[in-house]
């Protein structure tokens, strides 16, 4: 399978003036969102179909991309949900068994508008150093805009701060994915933008996983005889989701056993009583080393956030909204970032990466067993205290 390649223009536009001229890679047009970038070597159709990504420009730090094309097995969602796409050298032929079609195939069809042949490690630095920044690509006519104009349309983009984009990526309907294996009852799956393999993790685990919409009421959660409550990954600012964050105090009410990765990391802490900021480029990739303060082990993590939450790494503390005492739980060892929660006195934990990480790598798959073994533990529990 051979890939021929536009050789119409295209242009990389950042807020700060920034220009990097490059080809037409993927549909041709305008695109504008949040330029990030991800240091994955491999993966990047799990990457592409992370509903995380929504709103987001994606740059791709290694310069190879495109060789073992797209197929049918491992997307993570119904479609790329990034909003642009940055490669140094797309690959002209597709040489893995498994393709159904080229990466550029897979972009034109889906509308994402990309670039490539332009230097990714000079844009790549300059965002690590100037921070991440709106940024646009014109390829094709658009290509041909006035320069003031692109930047204006740059300018003129949302900031990622304040943008809830849980509608955009959830779920319109519930989907029920069975147990399998012996069945330990139904999970309640906030879908923020749930990748594929978080629900068959949680399958896999013994749960009957209902994934929900982001808009369900704590009543609608309720309704399905939960066992545990899973808050998923997903794009946008944790500060302009309070509706998630009273539902989550509503589950934590309740005294059902919570388990949330990435965003809902950030909705616990925020139902905790946290804050939380963004960082300055935040985290993409599948190489982030993090620190389980539990068992000393250091992890080798997947991850894709732009805001964190803020909190004392060290000792417990109480929650300012009367949850009990709180800790970090995992930290990240590039630059000291809270990686995961603890409540020390309600069944609740969380963590700012993704232990499912499709592609790799799988250090951290152990936290759905022990998501697992906390739902047990609490149904014992309970049933220990109805009996006496």
């Amino acid at each position: 399978m051979t890939t021929l390649f536009s050789s119409d223009p295209a242009v990389l536009v950042l807020e700060d003036g920034t220009r990097h001229v490059g080809r037409a890679y993927g549909a041709h047009g305008t695109t504008l969102g949040e330029v990030v970038f991800a240091t994955g070597m491999t993966g990047y159709q799990e990457t592409l179909t992370d509903p995380s990504y929504a709103g987001q420009i994606v740059l791709q730090t290694a310069p190879h991309i495109g060789n073992t094309g797209m197929n049918s097995e491992d997307p993570e969602s119904r479609r790329i949900w990034v909003s642009g796409y940055i490669v140094r050298d797309p690959s002209r032929v597709v040489s893995n068994w498994r393709a159904d079609q080229s990466l550029d195939d897979a972009l034109v069809n889906d509308g994402v508008v990309g670039i490539s042949g332009i230097d990714t490690r000079a844009v790549t630095r300059h965002i690590r150093s100037a921070g991440s920044m709106r940024g646009g690509i014109f390829s094709g006519e658009a290509a041909g805009i006035d320069e003031d104009e692109q930047l204006r349309l740059v300018r003129e983009a949302p900031e990622m701060a304040g943008q809830n984009l849980s509608a955009s990526v959830s779920v319109s309907a519930a989907e029920v994915t069975p147990a399998q294996g012996e069945r330990i009852g139904n999970l309640a799956v906030l879908d923020l933008g749930v990748k594929q393999a978080t629900i068959d993790n949680l399958a896999a685990r013994g749960f009957e996983v209902h994934v929900l919409p982001q808009d369900v009421t704590i009543e609608g959660i309720r309704a399905i005889d939960p066992v545990a409550v899973f808050y998923s990954n997903g794009p946008g600012d944790p500060a302009a989701s309070g509706d998630h964050v009273e539902l989550l105090r509503g589950v934590l009410d309740d005294g059902l056993p919570f388990f949330g990765i990435c965003f809902g990391n950030q909705l616990l802490g925020r139902a905790l009583g946290l804050d939380t900021y963004k960082l300055p480029f935040g985290h993409r990739g599948i190489n982030q080393p993090v620190l389980d303060k539990q068992t000393g082990r250091v992890e080798i993590t997947a991850h894709n956030h732009g805001f964190a939450v803020k909190a004392p790494l060290e000792g417990s503390f109480d929650s300012p909204h009367g949850y009990g005492r709180i800790e970090v739980s995992h930290v990240g060892l590039n630059d000291q970032v809270v990686e995961g929660l603890r409540a020390l006195d309600i069944p609740a934990f969380s963590v700012q990466y993704h232990p499912e990480a499709s592609a790799g790598p799988h250090d951290a798959n152990y936290l759905f067993d022990r998501f697992r073994d906390l739902v047990l533990a609490t149904i014992a529990g309970t049933a220990q205290e109805n009996n006496a």
